[in-house]
């Protein structure tokens, strides 16, 4: 195991290129810091710092460790307050984190004997992945494939909605039916998405399916390039409310069976009756 004490003056270091300045930064004595990288370099067996007249720089492999080492700090430090019942970890795919999770953090925060939170909002793959290292102790997703050691359970459904701007063709109309949502041409909803694996259940593996236009990476982006007219998207009803209020884009449902996007919570089993959890996922799905 890399040693978190030195791996600390290790990133210290980088993040100074001075040995003064990290070991005063860190509070320690400039030759118990020298020892630290020392011995971090020992373990590793490679050159971490090139040491100079002008300084210190950080050598490739070290450039290749930060990542490793910032998140072994990051669970030293989970699991330092976990076992303190300090806090609690939540992460929220993108959409979920910007346009639904706040009211229930605000709830949750208000209420004095909860305890803190660490908020992480990422897209689908990225929290997936904190939340299976240990980073995460819940996670709010679009979608998650099933894993050994965590619990899954659902939270709401979100239906979706095909966004136009006010002057489409489109956009009195109440409804669109499949058939016709299949002719035409989206922004976004590649496969591997999470609107993507929600089409090609929906259109089923024959289709016909929606054709894609652009991979614009995020719903900001895709509402914007609708407004100026680059084209029509699905997206959840709840990232386009106060758009939709405002009248600068036509919100409009899919028509029977509907289109609906299953929201979820994840958790590790370990950590189910954890405080922490159990108070934010009491909060979350009363």
């Amino acid at each position: 195991m890399l040693n978190p004490v030195w791996l600390k003056s290790f990133i210290a270091l980088v993040q100074h290129q001075s040995f003064q300045a990290a070991a005063e930064n860190l509070g320690i004595a400039q030759p118990t810091l020298s020892q630290h990288i020392q011995k971090l370099e020992q373990d590793l067996d490679v050159l971490l710092i090139r040491r100079g007249r002008s300084g210190c720089e950080p050598t490739r492999a070290a450039l290749a460790l930060v990542p490793f080492a910032n998140s072994i700090l990051r669970l030293d430090k989970h699991a330092r307050e976990a076992v303190r019942g300090a806090g609690v970890r939540i992460g929220a795919s993108s959409n979920i984190g910007i346009y639904m999770l706040q009211p229930y953090l605000r709830a949750f925060r208000d209420d004095k004997a909860s305890p803190d939170v660490d908020l992480v909002i990422d897209n689908n793959p990225s929290i997936a992945r904190q939340l299976t290292i240990g980073e995460l102790d819940i996670a709010i997703m679009e979608w998650w494939q099933p894993k050994p050691g965590f619990l899954a359970q659902d939270w709401r459904r979100e239906q979706m909605v095909l966004i136009v701007p006010p002057d489409h063709p489109c956009a009195d109309l109440q409804s669109i039916d499949r058939d016709t949502l299949a002719e035409m041409t989206l922004l976004g909803g590649e496969p591997g998405t999470g609107t993507g694996r929600l089409l090609a259940n929906f259109f089923g593996d024959e289709g016909p399916f929606p054709k894609v236009s652009m991979q614009l990476g995020s719903t900001e982006a895709v509402k914007q390039a609708v407004k100026v007219g680059l084209g029509i998207s699905l997206v959840l009803e709840a990232t386009v409310r106060e758009e939709v209020q405002a009248g600068s884009l036509r919100a409009i449902p899919v028509s029977n069976p509907g289109l609906e996007k299953e929201l979820m919570v994840v958790y590790p089993n370990a950590l189910a009756n954890h405080p922490p959890v159990s108070a934010f996922l009491s909060q979350l799905c009363h």
